[in-house]
């Protein structure tokens, strides 16, 4: 497999590319897609088997089940880091190891139904929070260490739709491939 034929499989719909100009269309929009994603990811692992669950999306990439796990650890973290941000000044927040909690035990469970759950009511929450911010809220901001960077939380709007539906498109990969990436 090719360098190219990789990185399309890692980011089947591109990297996040933020806007120029951010306006209240495309915020509502992106609110949209962070609403719409567990009854998404709910439905494409509803009837999934053991064996599907821990098929791959690409080559040494996570199983449909580690995604799904990682999904409701990654979108707490970010609910944590919007809150902080509208409480505090530009808070320095700091990162988690993605690729090492996808390895903990809870990553690991065929069972997808506790992340389901959880997923379920972070996202009702966090989408009541995010309809209800302001223009200046939105351009509140916080420190991320690990990318030495500033991010809004209007831009981490955009990145956190993106991210849904990036994962979204992992499951579908690995759906598509059937398990050849396992082998």
């Amino acid at each position: 497999m090719t360098a190219i034929e990789l990185e399309s499989l890692k980011y089947p719909i591109g990297a996040f590319m933020k806007p120029d100009v951010i306006d209240e269309t495309i915020i509502d929009a992106w609110i949209d897609d962070i609403e719409n994603f567990p009854k998404a990811l709910a439905t494409l692992t509803r009837d999934l088997t053991i064996e599907q669950r821990n098929w791959r999306y690409r080559p040494d990439g996570w199983t449909i089940k580690q995604v799904v796990h990682h999904c409701a650890d990654s979108h707490m973290n970010s609910v944590i880091r919007f809150k902080l941000s509208l409480t505090e000044n530009s808070p320095e927040i700091r990162p988690y190891w993605e690729d090492k909690w996808a390895e903990l035990t809870d990553s690991l469970d065929d069972n997808l139904g506790d992340s389901l759950t959880l997923f379920k009511g972070l996202h009702r929450k966090w989408v009541k929070l995010l309809r209800s911010l302001t223009e200046d809220d939105l351009k509140r901001d916080f420190i991320h260490s690990e990318y030495g960077k500033r991010f809004t939380l209007k831009e981490n709007i955009g990145i956190y739709a993106w991210h849904s539906n990036h994962h979204q498109e992992h499951i579908k990969q690995a759906l598509k491939f059937k398990g050849k990436f396992n082998e």
